[in-house]
């Protein structure tokens, strides 16, 4: 009974602790050669940074969440996509809500193999 009630209290934790993360602009305006047209550049890391490395660790080694290393070696971005967007196992859904940082985080983790 008590490995249940720590179990509940660490998933509402980390819920929390989800919730609270984020909310910065990671995105950062370039200007292409020609200085006619800006286009927006994510920074994946930086997202991951303040979403998803409480519970998969700053250098990606796990903790709450599992060990992303080389996570690209047995999911496609869009399965990661798909991940994020959805949830899987504990992580809850909507931990990033932007569509561009959720694609430029599941490229960046893909190519993690």
């Amino acid at each position: 009974m008590k490995t249940k009630k720590f179990l509940l209290a660490l998933g509402i934790g980390a819920t929390l602790v989800l919730g609270a993360c984020g909310g910065d602009d990671e995105k950062e305006s370039t200007s292409s050669d020609e200085g006619t047209k800006t286009e927006t550049a994510i920074d994946a890391e930086k997202v991951f940074a303040n979403n998803c490395a409480a519970c998969h660790g700053q250098n990606l080694e796990g903790g709450a969440g599992p060990d992303l290393t080389k996570v690209g070696a047995r999911l496609s971005s869009a399965e990661i996509q798909e991940i994020i967007k959805n949830g899987k196992g504990a992580m809850p859904k909507g931990v990033i809500q932007d569509e561009e940082e959720i694609v430029a985080v599941a490229d960046w983790l893909a190519s993690k193999k």
